[in-house]
C-alpha cells in the first residue's frame, strides 16, 4: 500500500484550514487517512492573528518519511519549514540542501552557455530603430512631375 503525506481541505467557504496526514495514496482527498501528522492554517487562526500557523508532529512525520511514505511538493514544504525534513535528511535546519546536479561540474555549464548580457541588446537595438521603407529614387520623383 502506497502512502503519501498530503493535505486534507477542512474549514468554512473561502476560509481553508488543512491537516497533515498519512493516508493511501489511492483514497480521495478528503478520504480515509491513517494518521493525523499536523494542522496547516495558511489564513491564521483569526483576523486579529493573520499570520500562518503550522502545527506539525515532526516526531510521527519523520516516522512516516523512514517507512517510505512520500509527501507532496506543498507538504515537502511544510515539512522543510517544521524541521521535520532536516531530521529526516540529516542535515542542520538552517542549511539549505545541495543538488547533485550542481555539485557535478559547475564550470561546465557555464563555459558552455553564452552570457546573457550579449544576448539581451540585441532585440533591444531592433526594437528601437524600425525599418524605413527605401526612398524612391531621384529619377523616379523626375518622370513624376513630368
Amino acid at each position: 500500500m502506497p502512502v503519501k503525506l498530503r493535505l486534507v481541505r477542512m474549514g468554512k467557504k473561502k476560509q481553508p484550514t488543512y491537516r497533515l496526514v498519512a493516508a493511501d495514496s489511492r483514497s480521495p482527498r478528503d478520504g480515509r487517512f491513517l494518521e493525523v501528522l499536523g494542522t496547516y492554517e495558511p489564513r491564521g487562526a483569526s483576523r486579529a492573528a493573520p499570520e500562518t500557523v503550522l502545527k506539525v508532529d515532526n516526531d510521527k512525520a519523520v516516522n512516516w518519511l523512514q517507512r517510505g511514505a512520500q509527501p507532496t511538493e506543498r507538504v515537502e514544504k511544510l515539512l522543510r519549514a517544521s524541521g521535520a525534513w532536516a531530521t529526516f535528511t540529516g542535515q542542520p535546519a538552517g542549511e539549505p540542501e545541495v543538488p547533485a546536479r550542481a555539485t557535478a561540474a559547475p564550470d561546465a555549464a557555464v563555459a558552455t552557455s553564452p552570457p546573457p548580457a550579449a544576448a539581451a541588446p540585441a532585440p533591444a537595438e531592433d526594437a528601437s530603430e524600425p525599418e524605413a521603407p527605401p526612398e524612391p529614387a531621384p529619377a523616379e520623383a523626375g518622370s513624376a512631375e513630368a
